[in-house]
């Protein structure tokens, strides 16, 4: 075999050594993948002389595989299949237009908790999640027998992060006689959860992913490399998941937004694979493009666990050492900058309630929340001792009901409820339901899931949720009644795993039953909250949360109803559902009283490390792997029973509303048009900071009024079988009317909450999609004006699709994330940057303005000065400079082309490729 990385002895071994492990891979992929034009010697210099700075030259990258979700991976096969269908139309031979590397989807964001609590859940939930996704489904089974180079993973197998950790990757791949690091991108931004195993990969939007699957270098600036140096081990009562939350607002502090993260220190000799990836997962959340952990002994003891061949794990181990990439305690790394935490400093954190990075120490959630109610909502709280509460009502000072001991009944809690509601001036409603009644208030928890492949992938805070409600049932708790629970293991393993413990019978006693192998909560398909309950909340505008194991609790991600959402180990998710609410200081205030009226503390049944690590010892097992492994691409009879047609083309169906053939590439001309300057282009929306790609395009549940809601009604579909925003994607249609829909969003523009906008002509308040179409009839190029981190968040490409398709011609922000200002060029869209720290508000914008960009057109230089002129409805003329946020040669090329697939379109048509 040949080891290509070996030519790096070319470079020097001293040279190499100083390199961080994530930068010397990057330079193997451009030795192993140089050829003089997209890859030249200028790239491997670059690499091999790597600036701890950084720079803003670019530097391309070819992975080795590509990792799909439905959720991207629908809208990418309907990109792919409408590309092959137009260079059919155009005389061209569709089998060229192929996967020229390995893609795997897995089928994980579908799934919906519809159905919770029971024994039938799965079942049903499964069942359902066919029936609303029959066509989308048909196309992916059509394209693993259509497309080459592609597998897909049927529904209720897992979630493709863990599955892609547990299985997919391996450190060290062999393909074609050569020996080489295992790379990958993936079309969700949590990709970079294989990091964890020492896999390099991370998440782009479907857009980049397309072209990389079209044998097109991904091209990225050449990174700074931030060194996070862990000391010390995790406390006792803490969880990898506090750590990660720590983590987070550590690395958003520092500020890490397009830069590597790279782990060393001798804490690493304390963390398990599953506890690094844990970390990885959350780049995103940190802002940074991966969190690397280099290859070692966790690493091949994790590959052993899980199914790995000795054969494989000796090749791993034999060509990392031979190739300087197995991590040594002694490495004279130079990195950009380095972060210290000791691990003994950890404590039990959440974060939220709407942003990953907003950390809140567990001891101190009932302050915050009373803070957050003043200030988000207006509305007091008194914080009180529910010890004293108890007491004053063992005295009878409420006048609710007893269960006939003096004494408040474990199970409903009525009189503790109603009490502490009224003592603490919350906005409440007593809810009477069949055989439950109680108090609804501020602060009550709607949901608590068990959910996402953050914390599922990882046994030891699995294990430890099972045992936790193992302790709380025999000191006689229960999960509150109003508390919709759920459990959606990010593989079959889990089950395994939890079942020969004998925990998944203890967590089905608190109503944590398995409802789905997928992503479910964390990506915003938590299903209805029960009819009483989200009728309780909306007309009574409750503040109601959700606890959830996750990675994201972006505004309306969770759930639509559910305003505040609190993310936290799946340790945590238990004991709150034990308690009903978050406004409580679990570390000190009793979480229940068991049935005789004695008080039960959290530490009380907190398992230790020892028990977790002991039931984990003794639960797990390598044939769990491969017996869940062996069967992965094997579907059930739903899978087995879609009929699919077509052939190299796909046969398209008009009246589908599920699957459109998208309109970016019909008629296509074979050399572009020079772009010009932008003149007299109107504001859509005048936003704030951190606006996320959720804000953009969100991936939930939307209502008939909605626009995107009107168009299917008017298709003849009910508001029953809308589904969801993220399951349409595959239909133009539907996102174009869903992009800047979010119920939460807010535009400076208008006076109301949600998707809308002002025609400002003739200052009508209409949803956004109305007020683009006006323009577009107008032929008003459209500007969004923004403030800092705009499109943070999930690599969502409809976020740039939907704004293209509104006629949105610029983004101007005060700083763009990463992916998403990339994809943004990759539709055409034109971001630019305030200069010299100025911002929308700093300038006196109103958005009424109207704007003319002018530099764009007689060429184009990377980073270049465009002048905008923003002129007033008085007349009065503003003039300020912008920077292109094109930052290479490729982004300006991509940017004339009018996007990315659009340049690798006209190289099939004009023969280049």
């Amino acid at each position: 075999m040949d080891q290509k990385i070996t030519s790096l002895s070319k470079i020097g071994k001293d040279k190499v050594q100083r390199l961080p492990y994530s930068i010397r891979i990057l330079l193997e992929n451009v030795l192993r993948n140089h050829d003089g034009f997209s890859i030249t010697d200028d790239h491997v210099q670059r690499l091999a002389d790597w600036n701890p700075e950084g720079t803003d030259q670019d530097i391309p990258f070819k992975p080795s595989r590509i990792l799909m979700q439905d959720f991207t991976g629908v809208p990418a096969v309907v990109d792919i299949t409408s590309l092959r269908s137009e260079a059919i139309r155009q005389g061209l031979d569709g089998e060229n237009i192929n996967p020229a590397i390995p893609v795997d989807l897995i089928i994980d964001h579908s799934v919906q908790v519809d159905y919770f609590g029971t024994e039938y859940a799965f079942g049903n939930n499964v069942r359902k999640e066919y029936e609303r996704n029959e066509e989308r489904y048909k196309l992916l089974k059509w394209g693993q027998q259509g497309l080459d180079n592609f597998t897909v993973v049927p529904p209720g197998k897992g979630i493709c992060h863990q599955v892609n950790l547990e299985y997919l990757a391996q450190g060290i791949t062999e393909r074609d006689g050569h020996i080489f690091p295992d790379t990958l991108v993936g079309l969700d931004s949590h990709t970079p959860m294989v990091n964890g195993i020492g896999v390099l990969g991370w998440g782009v939007g479907g857009i980049e992913a397309e072209a990389a699957m079209l044998d097109q270098p991904i091209y990225i600036n050449c990174p700074q490399v931030v060194g996070l140096e862990l000391t010390g081990k995790i406390p006792q009562g803490c969880t990898a998941t506090d750590l990660v939350l720590t983590i987070t607002r550590l690395l958003r502090d520092v500020g890490v937004v397009g830069k590597f993260v790279e782990v060393f220190g001798d804490g690493l000799n304390h963390l398990s694979v599953t506890d690094r990836a844990t970390i990885s997962n959350m780049s995103p959340e940190f802002g940074c493009t991966v969190t690397y952990f280099p290859i070692d002994e966790q690493t091949l003891a994790y590959m052993e666990q899980t199914n790995r061949s000795r054969e494989h794990r000796d090749m791993v181990r034999k060509y990392c050492k031979t190739n300087m990439l197995w991590r040594t305690e002694d490495d004279p790394i130079e990195y950009s900058e380095v972060v210290e935490l000791d691990l003994s400093t950890l404590e039990p954190t959440v974060s939220g309630p709407k942003r990953p990075q907003d950390k809140i120490l567990v001891k101190n959630l009932e302050d915050k929340f009373a803070e957050l109610l003043k200030d988000e909502f207006d509305r007091n709280y008194i914080p009180v001792d529910e010890r004293d509460i108890y007491t004053w009502m063992a005295e009878g000072g409420s006048g609710s009901e007893f269960n006939g001991s003096g004494r408040p009944d474990p199970d409903t809690q009525t009189k503790t409820d109603v009490a502490i509601a009224k003592e603490r001036d919350l906005r409440s409603v007593p809810i009477e339901f069949k055989n439950a009644d109680y108090t609804l208030s501020d602060g009550s928890i709607a949901i608590a899931a068990i959910t996402s492949c953050t914390n599922t992938s990882n046994p030891s805070v699995m294990i430890g949720a099972g045992l936790l409600a193992r302790k709380a049932l025999k000191r006689g708790l229960r999960t509150k009644s109003w508390v919709k629970t759920s459990l959606a293991p990010g593989s079959k393993v889990v089950t395994q795993y939890l079942d020969r413990a004998g925990l998944s019978e203890d967590l089905d006693a608190l109503r944590f039953h398995t409802v789905g192998y997928g992503c479910t909560s964390c990506i915003g398909n938590s299903g209805p909250l029960p009819p009483h309950i989200a009728e309780a909340v909306n007309d009574n505008d409750l503040v109601v949360a959700s606890v959830l194991s996750g990675n994201r609790n972006f505004e309306a991600r969770v759930h639509p109803d559910v305003k505040m959402n609190f993310l936290m180990s799946p340790m945590l998710v238990v004991a709150y559902a034990l308690v009903g609410r978050v406004d409580i200081d679990l570390m000190n205030d009793p979480i229940g009283y068991d049935p005789n009226g004695q008080a039960v503390y959290l530490k009380e049944i907190w398992p230790t490390q020892e028990e977790i690590n002991k039931t984990v010892r003794e639960s797990m097992t390598t044939e769990d792997f491969k017996k869940t492994y062996d069967a992965i691409f094997d579907g059930d009879q739903q899978w087995e029973d879609l009929a699919i047609t077509g052939g190299t083309d796909y046969d398209w169906d008009e009246d589908s509303t599920y699957i459109h053939e998208v309109p970016f590439f019909k008629g296509l001309k074979k050399e572009p048009e020079e772009p010009q300057d932008i003149k007299d282009a109107r504001c859509l929306l005048y936003l704030g900071d951190s606006i996320t790609t959720d804000h953009i395009s969100p991936a939930g549940a939307f209502s008939e009024h909605s626009a995107a809601g009107q168009y299917l009604v008017d298709q003849g579909v009910s508001p029953f079988h809308f589904n969801s925003y993220g399951s349409r994607r595959g239909n133009h249609h539907v996102m174009m009317r869903g992009t800047f829909a979010n119920v939460r969003l807010k535009n400076k523009l208008v006076d109301k909450e949600g998707g809308f906008s002002k025609y400002l002509p003739t200052g009508e308040t209409m949803t956004v999609y109305e007020a683009a179409m006006k323009y577009k009839e107008d032929q008003t190029p459209l500007v969004v004006l923004a403030g800092t981190d705009y499109g943070g968040g999930s690599s969502r490409d409809w976020a740039a699709k939907g704004t293209d398709l509104l006629g949105i011609e610029v983004v101007l922000a005060e700083s763009f994330e990463r992916i998403h200002r990339s994809n943004l060029i990759q539709m055409g869209v034109l971001p630019l940057e305030y200069t010299n720290g100025a911002s929308a508000s700093s300038l006196g914008l109103s958005g009424h303005e109207h704007f003319s960009f002018t530099g764009i057109s007689g060429g184009l230089e990377p980073g270049q000065n465009i002048k905008v002129t923003a002129t007033a409805e008085s007349g009065e003329e503003m003039k300020f400079d912008t920077r292109a946020r094109l930052d290479s040669d490729i982004e300006i090329a991509y940017y004339k082309h009018g996007g990315i697939l659009q340049y690798v379109l006209r190289g099939h048509l004009n023969g280049e490729r």
